[in-house]
């Protein structure tokens, strides 16, 4: 009898913390009054971007992008530098927002840049565990998505007459025309695809309408991720596949994705690499953010930093 009652409470608290969570971010996107009364915004546009920016779907990318710490990765053989740990550190110079209303809803783009740092602590011995220098790049990356918001009321606060119904996948980079993601390809726990060719053009929702639902995923789950991309360079590109930090950076974790095949295409290569996560028991929005950079990126102190990234949101889940 004691066991049983033990089980009902563990559901109990399992369920209200993700019933929290989800209305935590459902709050933020059905335009939410901040506490001090304040009803501050003045037009529809300025009301529609501090709906995006408090809510925690939309916020759970940065956390991801920005590494902020030293990560560990397999070491490469057969070159004179070593990485042992490579991150950047990204910081928000500069958000774009423009939006077209038709009615009774509204097509917003939000254009972020960001003040990038590429490090690289590297050994100059391929047995040396320490590194012998770390080696400091600084490039700017520009971020995009596409927001869909619906008309919910009309009062004279427009916080209260919009809310975020959809938002896209997040793309960008350094804009370099010799590296750059043209499919990724996410299998899921229950074997669904997620197929996706344009970030931008793939919209997610809370709501069971046109658009795609968020990916439930549940402590555990095993998400295989496979990314094709264009390399002006026959070398193994740099892949990693950074997820799992919250909102203060914490749980984050990196992987480096496994090079599958190569063909030439053009003046290039067509490449195919391929890597599975597993997502942790901390509940919450987060984002799986793949970053394309070419090798000599990260084996040549000279050289400067291209990058390609895109993202998946999903919501993360314990098991009851």
């Amino acid at each position: 009898m004691q066991k049983g009652k033990d089980r009902f409470f563990r559901l109990f608290l399992g369920a209200t913390a993700i019933l929290f969570l989800f209305m935590v971010g459902c709050k933020s996107a059905n335009n939410p009054v901040s506490s001090s009364g304040n009803t501050g915004t003045t037009s529809d546009k300025d009301a529609m971007l501090s709906i995006t920016n408090e809510d925690s779907a939309f916020t759970s990318f940065l956390p991801n992008y920005n590494e902020d710490a030293e990560m560990n990765i397999t070491s490469y053989d057969g070159v004179s530098i070593y990485p042992i740990h490579v991150w950047h550190r990204m910081i928000l110079a500069n958000t774009d927002f423009s939006v077209n209303i038709t009615g009774d809803s509204a097509l917003g783009t939000i254009t972020r840049t960001f003040n990038g740092t590429l490090f690289i602590a590297a050994s100059l011995d391929s047995m040396g565990g320490t590194p012998d220098t770390v080696i400091q790049k600084s490039f700017t990356s520009v971020i995009t998505r596409n927001l869909i918001f619906v008309k919910v009321d009309s009062t004279s606060n427009p916080r209260n007459n919009w809310r975020l119904a959809a938002i896209s996948l997040p793309k960008g980079g350094t804009q370099s025309p010799n590296v750059y993601i043209t499919k990724m390809t996410i299998t899921l726990p229950n074997d669904s695809m997620i197929v996706i060719t344009d970030p931008n053009e793939y919209y997610l929702s809370r709501m069971r309408h046109r658009w795609h639902q968020i990916p439930f995923l549940r402590n555990g789950d095993s998400v295989n991720v496979q990314v094709e991309l264009y390399s002006a360079y026959a070398d193994t590109d740099f892949v990693t596949l950074t997820h799992g930090a919250d909102f203060h950076g914490m749980h984050r974790a990196k992987k480096l994705l496994k090079l599958i095949s190569s063909n030439p295409s053009g003046t290039g290569y067509d490449k195919i690499y391929e890597q599975t996560y597993r997502v942790h028991q901390w509940p919450g929005f987060y984002h799986a953010v793949i970053n394309a950079i070419p090798r000599q990126v990260i084996f040549d102190a000279n050289a400067p930093v291209e990058s390609d990234s895109w993202g998946l949101l999903y919501f993360a889940r314990p098991v009851f």
